[in-house]
C-alpha cells in the first residue's frame, strides 16, 4: 500500500459512509474524520522532534478516501511547512515541491536573495550615508547662505528707496543706486549659481548610488513576479473529472486576479490532489489545528476549522467539481427559517426577533433576509429599512424604519453611539471575574473572510463591558455590552486568549460547532424619532 494512504486502527466497519463529500467551508466532521484525526493527533504527539514547533499551532487536515478495492482509509497532510521542510513520510507531499533544492524556485530565489543582500549592503554603506549627511548640510548651508544674501538686498532696496523718497536726487545719484541694485542682484545670481552646481555634485554622487539601488530593486520585483508567476503554473489542480487547472488559471476569474502567496500550499488541496492522482474517492475531510493560537487570529488547540476562504476558496471551487457535495448547511438552515416575530411596533418604525441563522439583509445567497421578509410584510415604497445589522448566526433584536426619514434618524443615533445594546451569550468556559472591559482592536483577515483577527496596528478600535450572569456545566452565561459595532466583535472579545478566552457556544469561526451560536441580542434602547421618548425593548434569549 502506498505509504501515505492510512489504514485505520480502530474498527470503523461499523460506521456508514457519507452520502455527499463535506462541504468544506461549514461542516460538522464526520465520525470517520474525527477518528482519523485522533489517529493524527497521537502520530504527533509521538515526534518529540517537532514538539517545540507545534506548541506554536499549525492547521492539518485529513481526507477519508475509498481505493479502487473499495477498501477505506485515510490521507493527512499539515498546511506550508513542518520542520522546514514540505515533505513527510506521514504525510502526502505538496502538489508543487517548491524546496526542491535544484528547482527552478530555490534556484531564483537564491538569486533573488543576492539581490536582496546587494541591496542591503548598498542602503547601510557608509560612504553613501556621509554623502547623504555632508548633502543636507550643504542644503541647509545653501539655504541659509541665499535666505541671508536675499535680506540683505532687501534691506539695500528698502534704504534706496527711502533716499529716493526723502530728497531729489541728481541724474548721477540715481544712477549709482541703480548700478548698486544690478550689481547686488548679479552677486546674487553668482551666489545661487555657485551653490547650484556645488548642490548639483554632492546630489550626482548619491543619485548614482541611489539609482544603483532603485535598478536593483526594480530586477528584484520583476524577478520575484516572474518567479511567482512560474510558480503558481507549476501548481496543476486536479479535480474529480479529471480536468488540470494552475492557480493563475484558477484566479484569473477572482476579483483580485492573482493568486494570493501561499496558495494551493493549505491541507485541503494537497489532500484532494493526491487522492485523485492515484484513483481514490475522497469521502469526507477536516481540517483541525494543533497547538497554540496565533497573537492575532482565534485558533484553539484541537478544534475543527472551515477552508480559509481567500486562498482555498477559489482552488476548492475547481478541486470539487465532479463530487456531489454537502449543502452548505447555513444556507439549508436560512431557507428553512421564513418566520420574524414582531416585538414592538408603531406606524414609523418595528422591531423583530430574527431568529439565529438568518441573513440581516440580501447576501449572494438566494436565501431570504430579515430584511426581504419586512419588505413583503410592508410593501410600501419607502420601507421598511433596517437599520443595523446583526450576524447571520445571532438572534435578537432588529430594528427597523417604515420612512426614509426614521430610518436616517435611528441610523445617525448608531452612528453617534446613542443606541444601547445588551447581548446574552452561552461561553464555553468558565469566566472567574464579575464584570470587566475588553479592548481589542479588530480587522478583516483578508484571506479568511468573514472572519476577524486582532491587529494593534491597523485594527479598529472595538471595545466590550461585559458582565457575567451565572455559571453551571462548565459553562459562562454573561451579559455583553459593545460600545462599538465591529464585525464579530463579541465572538472575537469571547474567544481570544487576551479576550475572555471562553468562546461562544456554537461559534462554529472561533470556537466549535453545535446546533446554532449561542448569541442573542436581547435588548435594544433608543430615542423614538417622532415621539422623543427613549424606549427600552427586550426580548429574552431561549437559551
Amino acid at each position: 500500500m502506498n505509504d501515505m494512504l492510512h489504514r485505520f486502527h480502530t474498527d470503523v466497519s461499523g460506521i456508514a459512509l457519507p452520502q455527499k463529500f463535506t462541504y468544506p467551508f461549514c461542516y460538522t466532521p464526520h465520525p470517520l474524520c474525527t477518528i482519523a484525526a485522533g489517529e493524527v493527533q497521537d502520530y504527533l504527539s509521538q515526534q518529540p522532534e517537532w514538539q517545540e514547533e507545534l506548541s506554536h499551532g499549525k492547521m492539518f487536515g485529513v481526507l477519508v478516501v475509498q481505493t479502487q478495492d473499495s477498501s477505506i482509509g485515510y490521507l493527512a497532510a499539515f498546511s506550508g511547512i513542518l520542520a522546514g521542510s514540505n515533505m513527510h513520510p506521514f504525510f502526502v507531499p505538496p502538489v508543487y515541491d517548491l524546496l526542491h533544492p535544484e528547482g527552478f524556485f530555490k534556484l531564483e530565489e537564491e538569486q533573488i536573495s543576492q539581490l536582496n543582500r546587494r541591496i542591503c549592503q548598498l542602503e547601510a554603506d557608509g560612504d553613501y550615508h556621509r554623502t547623504l549627511a555632508q548633502l543636507s548640510a550643504l542644503e541647509q548651508e545653501a539655504a541659509h547662505t541665499l535666505d541671508e544674501a536675499r535680506r540683505q538686498m532687501k534691506a539695500a532696496k528698502a534704504a534706496r528707496d527711502a533716499r529716493r523718497a526723502q530728497s531729489a536726487l541728481t541724474p548721477d545719484e540715481k544712477n549709482a543706486l541703480i548700478r548698486e541694485s544690478q550689481f547686488q542682484k548679479a552677486e546674487y545670481k553668482r551666489l545661487e549659481h555657485a551653490w547650484k552646481e556645488t548642490l548639483a555634485q554632492a546630489r550626482n554622487t548619491v543619485e548614482k548610488h541611489q539609482a544603483t539601488i532603485d535598478r536593483l530593486k526594480t530586477e528584484r520585483k520583476t524577478r520575484s513576479a516572474a518567479l511567482q508567476q512560474r510558480l503558481f503554473e507549476q501548481f496543476q489542480m486536479l479535480n474529480a473529472r479529471g480536468e488540470r487547472k494552475d492557480l493563475c488559471a484558477i484566479f484569473a476569474e477572482t476579483v483580485h486576479k492573482i493568486p494570493p502567496a501561499g496558495a494551493g500550499e493549505c491541507a485541503a488541496p494537497k489532500l484532494l490532489q493526491q487522492a485523485y492522482l492515484h484513483g481514490w474517492k475522497p469521502l469526507a475531510m477536516a481540517e483541525f489545528w494543533w497547538g497554540a493560537s496565533h497573537k492575532t487570529e482565534v485558533r484553539h488547540h484541537g478544534h475543527y476549522y472551515p477552508a480559509c476562504k481567500g486562498k482555498c476558496e477559489p482552488i476548492l471551487g475547481h478541486m470539487l467539481q465532479g463530487l456531489t457535495v454537502d449543502e452548505n448547511p447555513l444556507t439549508q438552515n436560512s431557507r428553512n427559517q421564513q418566520v420574524l416575530e414582531t416585538v414592538y411596533e408603531d406606524k414609523w418604525l418595528v422591531v423583530v426577533c430574527k431568529p439565529a441563522g438568518m441573513l440581516s439583509v440580501p447576501g449572494k445567497e438566494q436565501t431570504p433576509s430579515a430584511c426581504d421578509l419586512l419588505r413583503r410584510r410592508y410593501p410600501g415604497a419607502d420601507g421598511p429599512l433596517v437599520v443595523h445589522r446583526l450576524d447571520m448566526d445571532t438572534s435578537g433584536l432588529l430594528l427597523a424604519a417604515k420612512t426614509k426619514r426614521v430610518h436616517q434618524h435611528l441610523q445617525a443615533q448608531f452612528k453617534n453611539r446613542q443606541i444601547q445594546k445588551e447581548y446574552v451569550a452561552l461561553l464555553n468556559g468558565i469566566v472567574p471575574q464579575g464584570e470587566g472591559d475588553i479592548d481589542l482592536p479588530l480587522r478583516p483577515d483578508h484571506l479568511d473572510r468573514p472572519r476577524q483577527v486582532v491587529d494593534t496596528k491597523h485594527g479598529k478600535p472595538a471595545h466590550t463591558h461585559y458582565r457575567v450572569l451565572e455559571h453551571g456545566n462548565g459553562q459562562t452565561r454573561i451579559l455583553f455590552e459593545p460600545h462599538t459595532g465591529r464585525t464579530h466583535q463579541l465572538r472575537v472579545h469571547a474567544a481570544h486568549p487576551l479576550g475572555l478566552h471562553c468562546p461562544i457556544t456554537g461559534d462554529r469561526l472561533y470556537g466549535q460547532p453545535a446546533d446554532r451560536l449561542y448569541l442573542h441580542a436581547e435588548t435594544l434602547e433608543f430615542t423614538h424619532p417622532i415621539t422623543g421618548q427613549r424606549l427600552r425593548i427586550t426580548r429574552k434569549a431561549d437559551f
